[in-house]
């Protein structure tokens, strides 16, 4: 993915700034569908605020408050949240598409069913949730360079991304100790220096991944296909469970 380090600019380019009070007023006045594409959003108090199905495609909520939010079936694609909190907010079923969420809390966060392709260096996502969700790279954008997830010395913790697909994501140097990642596929993803001790990747595709240097200490890695991994300098391997699992040296 391209990295938009750039709030201020797209703050510029946002419409005015609104008040919570204009946006609560616009979500009321909307008729199912309610629309703030590309409305400067940033630093406002919205939490608990209900914005189910709304557009907020290219809106700007960098350090935004939106603890228990919700952003169901929402339409997230190249919208800001760096340095947000969305502690406990909803997201199920929504469009995460380019979003810029560095820094981002989304620290028990529910994601699951949602197409995620974002910007998440350094987010926490402890004890989210990201079942079923849709993280694979987008192939079809190559002029513009890899379109990926990135997770890159982000936080998830005891996660669940279970049934998901990020494939060609970059997790390198996460911290994903205790996460769920059971038939989770990671398809020549990069997870290098990542840390999954305790992790449960029972049945994990990990075809092809990089794994350098990666903590596998109590790893659960029964059934996971680890053919073309690349384990140089991983750790724990031999104290991981290894049950049915194919590609080990």
């Amino acid at each position: 993915m391209t990295v938009i380090g750039i709030g201020a600019i797209a703050s510029a380019l946002a419409a005015e700034h609104l008040s919570r009070e204009q946006v609560l007023a616009a979500l009321d006045s909307a008729h199912g569908h309610p629309d703030l594409n590309a409305q400067d959003l940033a630093n406002l108090d919205l939490a608990q605020v209900d914005f189910r199905g709304a557009n907020l495609s290219a809106a700007v909520l960098n350090g935004a408050r939106l603890e228990h939010a919700q952003l169901d079936h929402c339409n997230l694609t190249v919208s800001f949240f760096e340095g947000a909190d969305l502690t406990g907010a909803s997201m199920r079923n929504a469009v995460l598409f380019s979003t810029q969420m560095a820094g981002a809390r989304l620290v028990k966060a529910d994601l699951s069913g949602s197409r995620v392709l974002a910007d998440l260096r350094k987010a926490d996502l402890s004890g989210a949730r990201l079942i079923h969700v849709d993280g694979a790279a987008d192939m079809r954008n190559q002029s513009m360079g890899l379109m990926q997830t990135r997770l890159v010395k982000g936080t998830a913790v005891g996660a669940d991304f279970s049934d998901a697909d990020f494939s060609r994501s970059d997790f390198s140097f996460a911290d994903l100790r205790d996460a769920r990642l059971v038939h989770t596929k990671l398809v020549r993803s990069d997870l290098s220096g990542a840390r999954l001790s305790g992790a449960d990747l029972t049945g994990a595709d990990l075809r092809d991944a990089l794994l350098i240097d990666a903590d596998l200490q109590r790893a659960n890695l029964s059934d996971a296909d680890l053919t073309g991994a690349n384990l140089q300098g991983v750790h724990g391997l031999d104290a991981a469970i290894t049950t049915g699992t194919r590609g080990l040296p």
